[in-house]
């Protein structure tokens, strides 16, 4: 709600689920925007797991590292473009158009991955898809957020992280399903377009953001969206708040520069209220991915085997039980998210993160330091049916991990009857593959076998049950609530692009950084970068739990502004001396 009757804190998840009931409307407008959430949620979990098939169908993936991180990776940098220009449109021609190209640009993304003969076209394909995630990640929210009452703005914008996460299951479990079937990566990623088509269509029969419509003059359109969404005996209050709301603003805003990109930008950068709030919406953006989920949910099939699972098929399953996981934590954020807090719940996220990548971190230096030794008789015995590896010397004590970290790629032959003893190491090659599980052994080339492995993945659930309630799905509502309206969609831009950006940076190094540091050290250093991200965290993001729009503006521009104090209401502002001061204050 715009005219603050009604707060957040005293919203339940049970109202949330009555409201729906009773004006379905609601519900319609959600989870039709939300299949954003789901598109975004799928493309991480496809690309996961299609990577492993990827891998085997050509012997240039398989053999670089980096390319691997680029086919993943290159979505995200379509994202930040499409970020980007999210929100320019959103400001210029609205919600609803800017999902409906986005799912164009998907769409199409899908059949190219599908039909690509190179790993050149599945990255053409993959920065399509890109394009349209970026989109839809920094504009279903928005619109979710504008058509929600405040009282379950949190709940339902949770919504859009719920779909993120079930898209990240559905993924998984297509993945598995596809793994027996020729042509496995290409009906992985080309299913991805569905969600894109179905929410084409959806769009189509859905009206605009009713703020946005009554900003551009379309007041009647703006009244007849409210009627449908609010009670009747919510209706007048309703559409009495949202014009004094907006009118306010543009009275605010002043007509010098406001109407082109940089004119605007240089305007809200003016503004002491953006600034405050752009400065909490790109930290938690940031915060978000550098507290390494994305190499989780984009190279879960892959962790699972660098905790020493061989089979493509056993690291796909293991990893349904994390994106299960994701899913179960966004439906906790759902329910906790307008009772707790979104400063307290990221916090507190923040917390188990550190404790469980600690937890990560010595699982792996433990695995590493028994992973099993390279003998040199069972190498031999491959001698006359494959090649050894080219820089394996008898003489030098090697271990697996040694094997596997060879500047010529080679992989790690296990032991016949058990596979923590002495084992083989062997070029990284088909011929090498075909010869070892031949002789009824492992093939390992990401991790070693150990008996560690449980553990890891108890520490990976552990992750991400800390991580999805909080920063999975928080920061994307703080941006929602933060902003002014007359800047919400370029500063939601900003701050996605500061997301994906930050994704990008994760995804394209981490395999590196395995490689180069080992996966311990990795998970050590997301560790200290997440306890640095719990520190800025606690001085800048504010809490916007149960406040209106316009007063998460005013307690922006109060002078004394502290981002640690609560604030809960208008009588809690002791204003700047005049109105504008805040608004335009550098």
């Amino acid at each position: 709600m715009e005219g603050g009757v009604n707060v957040a804190d005293k919203a339940e998840f049970k109202e949330c689920l009555r409201l729906t009931w009773t004006q379905p409307y609601i519900l319609q407008l959600v989870l039709s925007a939300g299949i954003g959430g789901l598109l975004f949620g799928y493309d991480t979990g496809v690309i996961s797991g299609a990577l492993l098939y990827i891998r085997d169908d050509f012997a240039a993936v398989e053999k670089s590292t980096v390319l691997r991180e680029t086919i993943v990776s290159m979505a995200v940098a379509g994202a930040i473009v499409g970020a980007a220009l999210g929100g320019w449109m959103n400001d210029k021609f609205g919600r609803r158009p800017s999902i409906i190209i986005a799912d164009a640009l998907f769409f199409g993304g899908a059949l190219i991955m599908a039909f690509s003969p190179t790993p050149t076209v599945i990255i053409v394909g993959r920065v399509f898809v890109g394009l349209g995630v970026g989109m839809a990640s920094m504009t279903a929210p928005l619109y979710i957020s504008e058509a929600s009452p405040a009282r379950i703005r949190g709940a339902l914008v949770s919504t859009n992280g719920l779909l993120i996460t079930g898209g990240q299951f559905l993924a998984y479990l297509i993945n598995l399903a596809f793994t027996k079937v020729p042509g496995t990566w290409r009906w992985m990623l080309g299913i991805a377009g569905l969600p894109a088509l179905v929410q084409f269509i959806l769009m189509l029969m859905l009206p605009e953001s009713p703020r946005w419509l009554y900003r551009k003059g379309r007041k009647e359109e703006a009244s007849e969206i409210l009627r449908k969404i609010y009670p009747a005996n919510e209706v007048e209050q309703e559409i009495d708040a949202m014009r004094q709301s907006v009118e306010e603003e543009v009275l605010l805003e002043g007509s010098v520069g406001e109407h082109s990109l940089i004119g605007k930008l240089r305007k809200a950068l003016g503004s002491k209220v953006v600034r405050r709030g752009l400065m909490a919406g790109v930290i938690v953006q940031v915060a978000q991915q550098f507290v390494g989920i994305n190499t989780v949910m984009y190279y879960s099939p892959t962790i699972v085997q660098l905790a020493g699972f061989a089979s493509n098929n056993t690291a796909m399953a293991l990893s349904l039980i994390t994106s299960g996981l994701n899913a179960i934590g966004s439906v906790v954020s759902m329910f906790f998210v307008d009772r707790i807090g979104r400063r307290r719940l990221m916090l507190i996220s923040l917390v188990g993160i550190i404790v469980w990548l600690a937890v990560l971190g010595g699982t792996f230096l433990g695995a590493a330091h028994h992973a099993p030794p390279v003998s040199n008789v069972e190498t031999r015995l491959f001698a006359n049916q494959t090649q050894t590896c080219p820089q394996f010397n008898p003489s030098v004590s090697w271990s697996c991990v040694n094997c596997l970290k060879a500047a010529s790629t080679c992989g790690f032959c296990a032991h016949q009857g058990d596979k923590l003893l002495p084992g083989a190491c062997l070029a990284l090659n088909d011929a090498s593959r075909r010869t070892c599980r031949a002789d009824q052994r492992e093939f390992y080339t990401e991790g070693c076998p150990n008996n560690f492995g449980w553990l890891a993945l108890i520490g990976l659930g552990a992750y991400i049950v800390s991580y999805s309630p909080g920063m999975g799905t928080v920061p994307w509502i703080v941006n929602s609530e933060i902003y002014p309206l007359r800047f919400r969609g370029i500063c939601g831009g900003i701050a996605a692009v500061a997301n994906w950006v930050s994704n990008l940076i994760v995804t394209q190094t981490f395999l590196s950084l395995t490689k180069a540091l080992g996966t311990s050290v990795t998970f050590f250093l997301f560790c200290g970068v997440s306890f640095l991200a719990l520190v800025v965290v606690f001085f800048t993001v504010p809490e916007t739990k149960g406040l209106q729009f316009e007063e998460v503006e005013r307690m922006l521009e109060c002078k004394d502004y502290k981002p640690w104090k609560r604030y809960q209401g208008v009588n809690d502002v002791e204003p700047a001396k005049n109105s504008e001061e805040g608004l335009t204050a550098p």
